[in-house]
């Protein structure tokens, strides 16, 4: 591609100009009318563009492209419907600091608060909702506001950036210039190196507990510090607990590696949580799902909190020493000098904690006949010899694929953990494949959550992509159902779900569809998905009223939590609450097409 530095160029062509210099190969959007111009130039430019069926199909791509790159991902919309279509993936990647570019068209200057055709203030839209955003107006502005956007999207705590460009600026022209320099913005100039003091604080506290547990977040995948947490454990032999976005920043098998944590963690890393002397929280913001009632939370505990971000230090927990600072580059600090210590009696009291959790456990329970859904994860984890990158969508498949698939690299598992957004799944992991094109992608879903963006079904056939696609399906708004079993007395509102034929949605959408009834079933429906080029879409009909365990209701300690029963519900026909809800769904009484 020449280089055009000095030419003349219209704001389109230098849009694209500089989205090339920024390294942006792949971007995910849906054209109209305000942003026209830039389509009108993009096939003279090296990005490969995916058209999506709906633009939150274009953010979530996007998204799962960040995601599994660690890039900043590039999504494009037109004016108002377009670009409001964005806003529920632009806030799934702000909760879970995701670094994003939104490119949106805007009506021309002159007609701007004008209510014009298709005007949105998208600007002010997403401004709780955004690292930054910018509405440009003249072509002079947009290299430089592009510039800042991906600068500001990469750096610090990684987040999404709006740019809004007129339909006019992108019409006129001007002189293309590109400074190298590194970006200096006022007010934007974050240090991140921890204070002495709180090191040293630190450093005291860690070799004096008996009883420590190290919390492994969202930042240590984001910072890169997996080897270093590595040769941290190695030395203080601490036990590490992951929060839900911090799973595979630490290996899954490792042996110091309790599991997850929270709502639905464990159950023994809950109570060790409760007993401990000590957490040294990594890159994580202890919001509610991980603590529960906060009156009572780890009452007991030192805490030290490492972060990037200083608003998330004492917002929630107070701690006793805040360290603003990399992980990466704080763990390095700290690992020359923590001391070695024996941790056998406290390694031995969690074992203990563990229990009967084999007995409690459902894949380790016999075939009674009924297919669970932790059946379905835990097999897909053997038959992909946890290779696979998975993509989840938000439910009770999201925690059991937590539960039963074990992360053992980073990027390995991408998720809408803080939004929680249903519909995620499908289209991040077609941004994923783009990422990761030689990767084995796995879709997770609901028959709720794929519903919401089936649509891009069609994306994945006109791309010619391979996913696979595992709906669990038990006709239900599955964890909202599990709520109203647990704390509703079983009225079961608005949840029982009637849904298509996946199998001959896939096939109209030119897909492969498999149905499996059975956990015999299981493992040649797996090695077929893997064996076909293209999408494969499996659906899952699972036990309709399985729930997810343990759980701790919400405002309750974090070690009051609700067990699995020892033995598992038999028939799902007549179980007291879907009985008297309808008897049993219609969609399951047969394996039949």
């Amino acid at each position: 591609m020449p280089d055009r530095v000095g030419e003349t160029l219209t704001g389109a062509q230098l849009l694209w100009e500089a989205l090339v210099r920024e390294g942006v190969s792949v971007c995910f959007g849906y054209p109209g009318g305000a942003i026209m111009p830039a389509y009108d130039a993009l096939p003279k430019y090296p990005i490969h563009h995916v058209l999506t069926r709906h633009e939150q199909g274009a953010s979530h791509m996007a998204d799962g492209y960040a995601r599994a790159s660690g890039k900043v991902g590039v999504c494009v919309a037109t004016s108002g419907p377009g670009a409001t279509n964005l806003v529920t993936g632009i806030a799934t990647a702000m909760l879970d600091s995701i670094p994003m570019v939104a490119i949106t068209g805007q009506v021309p200057s002159g007609l701007i608060g004008s209510d014009a055709f298709q005007e949105t203030d998208i600007t002010g839209v997403t401004l709780p909702i955004t690292k930054h955003n910018y509405l440009v107006t003249r072509p002079e502005e947009i290299v430089p506001a592009l510039r800042e956007a991906f600068y500001i999207a990469r750096s610090g705590r990684p987040g999404p950036v709006v740019v809004d460009i007129t339909k006019d600026a992108q019409q006129q022209s001007c002189t293309f210039e590109w400074d190298d320099t590194p970006i200096a913005l006022p007010g934007y100039r974050p240090d991140y190196s921890p204070l002495s003091e709180d090191l040293e604080r630190a450093l005291e506290l860690i070799n004096e507990a008996k009883r420590p547990i190290v919390f492994a977040g969202h930042g240590v995948m984001r910072g890169q510090a997996t080897g270093r947490l590595l040769d941290f454990i190695q030395k203080t032999d601490i036990p590490v607990a992951c929060t839900l976005l911090g799973l595979g920043g630490f290996p899954a098998t490792h042996p110091r590696n309790l599991g997850m944590m929270g709502m639905h963690g464990e159950a023994w890393v809950n109570t060790a949580i409760q007993e401990s002397d000590l957490i040294i929280a990594l890159g994580m913001r202890f919001d509610d799902r991980v603590t529960g009632n906060l009156k009572n939370y780890a009452a007991e505990a030192k805490k030290i909190h490492v972060e990037l971000d200083p608003a998330e230090i004492n917002k929630n927990v107070r701690v006793d020493v805040p360290i603003v600072g990399d992980v990466r580059d704080v763990l390095g600090k700290l690992l020359p000098r923590v001391q070695p210590s024996d941790r056998s009696e406290w390694l031995g009291r969690i074992d203990a904690l563990k229990g009967d959790a084999a007995v409690r456990d459902i894949k380790y329970m016999p075939d009674s006949g009924k297919l669970y859904a932790a059946h379905v994860i835990h097999d897909l984890y053997r038959f992909t010899e946890g290779a696979a990158l998975v993509v989840t969508d938000v439910g009770q498949h999201q925690m059991w694929e937590a539960q039963y698939y074990k992360h053992d690299h980073p990027r390995k598992l991408l998720t809408s953990g803080g939004l929680g957004t249903m519909g995620f799944a499908l289209p991040a992991a077609i941004g994923a494949r783009f990422a990761k094109p030689d990767e084995e992608v796995w879709v997770v879903v609901g028959d709720g959550g794929v519903q919401m963006t089936a649509c891009e079904f069609s994306t994945c056939a006109q791309e010619g992509i391979k996913v696979n696609v595992a709906i669990i399906n038990n006709g239900f708004l599955g964890m909202v159902r599990q709520w109203q079993e647990f704390f509703y007395e079983g009225r079961y509102v608005a949840t029982p779900m009637v849904s298509p034929d996946f199998c001959k949605l896939a096939e109209a959408h030119g897909l492969t569809g498999i149905r499996v009834t059975a956990r015999s079933e299981v493992e040649p429906a797996v090695r077929k998905a893997q064996e076909t080029d293209g999408t494969v879409v499996i659906d899952f009909r699972v036990e309709q009223e399985d729930a997810v365990y343990p759980m701790v209701p919400a405002g309750a300690d974090l070690g009051d939590m609700i067990r699995r029963p020892e033995e598992p519900a038999t028939d799902a026909k007549t179980k007291g609450p879907l009985s008297r809800a309808l008897g049993h769904n219609p969609i399951f009484e047969t394996g039949e097409d």
